[in-house]
């Protein structure tokens, strides 16, 4: 026998056609963990379980224009809920969002009346107004480095004193004065604040609005390179930069576009009563902020959809007006939103915890 022979080489069989060879790393994870994964999942099981209680607990909600009512409490919260949503997930969250809402309306109204102006000019110079306050905030943040928490409670604090007092200096009142025969305002009105007729049901435009904002939101998110910028910079900013993601103006335009969304909801509550009280909107923002974590969003950034805040939104219009419904006492509304919200978070945190699991 020849010692020298070498060893034939090993022929590898190939693998039948059709199979999968897979490892521990690569293994494919069931549907049910990869649905889990899902950040509006949790958010949309909650709401249906929240619309069967109220379908069940008060018949009134089964009517049509008692659902379109419900519709259009959940779009007023949920157009703001969208901008806060995309801040939370670029892992910022705004406590000036709800008295910005006034000063964009009292910008608009107070202008327009006060130098007997087409109600256009109010409306885009109250635009540019709500920008100015995003684009601050953002800037401030970005410059100091403080968190934003701080910042946005500053200007919170600094909007409602600036409401109140300019507003009764203007007016010598409270509230603004009634605009509703000035030009301009019946167009302004179509766009912010009109009702169509679907069945013989009026629905409010902002329901369109509001889920039109929503796919607008959710194709960014998902579809477009400014969406991937928005998760990075929650997710990790130093890192986002260190690849290349323009983490400044991430930060300034989410906080911008929060503004945006001030203005709009703004402009629908002026065009919607005439008027405006130079009080209100304290509080809102935790509402605002509220839908967009039971929608599945975290605080600590880098994680969340645009879908889950439109449930989130739709929850708090169903049991606003679900308790009405009832025929409960309306004081236990707050009750049960922060019922709902601690809820939603320890649901949301061990939704992310069983999908993330290996």
């Amino acid at each position: 026998m020849d010692m020298t022979q070498q060893a034939a080489p090993a022929v590898a069989t190939p693998p039948a056609p059709g199979s999968r060879q897979t490892d521990g790393r690569t293994r494919r994870r069931p549907l049910v963990l990869r649905l889990l994964a899902r950040p509006e999942v949790g958010v949309f099981l909650g709401a249906v379980a929240v619309f069967v209680f109220f379908l069940v607990m008060a018949p009134p909600v089964r009517d049509g224009s008692s659902m379109a009512n419900i519709l259009y409490q959940s779009s007023t919260i949920g157009i703001m809920a969208l901008p806060v949503a995309l801040l939370m997930i670029g892992g910022e969250f705004d406590l000036s969002s709800g008295v910005a809402v006034i000063t964009s309306a009292l910008t608009a109204s107070m202008l327009s009346y006060q130098l007997t102006l087409n109600v256009w000019v109010g409306v885009i110079v109250a635009l540019v107004v709500s920008l100015a306050v995003g684009l601050f905030n953002g800037w401030m943040l970005v410059r100091t480095g403080l968190p934003s928490f701080l910042v946005t409670l500053g200007t919170f604090l600094i909007l409602q004193g600036t409401n109140l007092a300019v507003t009764r200096l203007v007016t010598h009142n409270v509230a603004t004065d009634d605009i509703s025969d000035m030009d301009g305002f019946d167009q302004a009105k179509a766009i912010f604040a009109s009702s169509f007729e679907i069945g013989g049901i009026q629905v409010k435009i902002t329901v369109v609005w509001w889920l039109f904002f929503a796919a607008l939101a959710t194709w960014v998110l998902l579809r477009t390179k400014y969406g991937n910028w928005i998760f990075a910079v929650g997710g990790n900013k130093d890192s986002a930069r260190a690849v290349g993601v323009p983490v400044t103006f991430t930060k300034i335009s989410l906080f911008m576009l929060v503004g945006f969304g001030a203005w709009f909801v703004g402009m629908h509550q002026l065009f919607s009563f005439n008027a405006v009280q130079s009080g209100e909107g304290v509080g809102q923002e935790l509402i605002y902020i509220a839908a967009a974590v039971i929608g599945g969003c975290l605080l600590t950034g880098g994680y969340g959809s645009a879908i889950g805040p439109v449930f989130g939104a739709f929850m708090f219009g169903m049991v606003q007006q679900g308790i009405v419904y009832a025929g409960w006492n309306p004081d236990w509304f707050k009750t049960f939103l922060g019922v709902m919200l601690l809820g939603a978070v320890l649901i949301n945190l061990w939704v992310h915890r069983t999908a993330t699991r290996r």
